[in-house]
């Protein structure tokens, strides 16, 4: 756990909500643009898809049951900050997840911040050294504590990654993306769903504790 949270009220004042962020992806899409400092044409092409991802699991993705439960039973208030960027292919298949919980819950708040925006916020939230997201990092509302931390995606999306880069001969960019989404698509936001499950119950704990 980070002991120096960088995540401060100031911060917070320039994250957006989930709408807003939103918003932003489809404006720049509008301009032929992405967020992030990088605009080349395949990372604008490959943007353009996660957005399509977005907005497909804005309208079919549901909440399973367990994960309803686990929200009903939340004694104390969170504050989930997610770093994120409209390119992301992993953000594309979490993050409304993640809004979606926000949106059951009133205990969860949501807020979110663009990674290649807020360098000192990222590089405090590294995974194996690398800026990797989506990130979120859950607080405890009024004092900011941090609870923990999770992402930036699933353990089982994680060993195809693990996979395909300890092997990556003869293989391209393409052909990971393809076998990264069609495990998503596959598993239907179920593993993303269930380690929430586990992250948020664990955070419940150590906040009614006082963090």
């Amino acid at each position: 756990m980070n002991t120096q949270n960088p995540i401060t009220p100031e911060l917070l004042r320039e994250a957006m909500s989930y709408s807003e962020y939103m918003q932003l992806i489809e404006t720049e899409m509008e301009k032929g643009r992405t967020t992030g400092t990088d605009q080349s044409e395949w990372l604008v092409d490959y943007a353009r898809l996660n957005l399509q991802r977005m907005q497909r699991l804005n309208k079919t993705a549901v909440l399973v049951e367990e994960l309803r439960q686990a929200l009903d039973k939340l004694q104390q208030p969170q504050l989930w900050v997610v770093l994120t960027e409209g390119w992301c292919g992993d953000a594309a298949q979490i993050v409304p997840v993640m809004a979606m919980v926000a949106e059951y819950s009133h205990k969860i708040g949501l807020k979110l911040l663009l990674r290649d925006e807020h360098p000192a916020v990222m590089d405090a939230y590294l995974t194996n050294g690398t800026r990797s997201i989506p990130k979120l990092i859950a607080l405890e509302p009024q004092q900011l504590q941090e609870l923990g931390s999770w992402g930036p995606r699933p353990k089982a999306a994680q060993a195809v990654v693990n996979e395909f880069k300890s092997n990556p001969q003869g293989r391209s960019q393409e052909d990971f993306t393809y076998l990264v989404h069609k495990w998503y698509s596959d598993n239907k936001t179920l593993d993303t769903q269930h380690e929430l499950i586990e992250s948020l119950l664990e955070w419940d704990t150590k906040n009614k504790k006082g963090a």
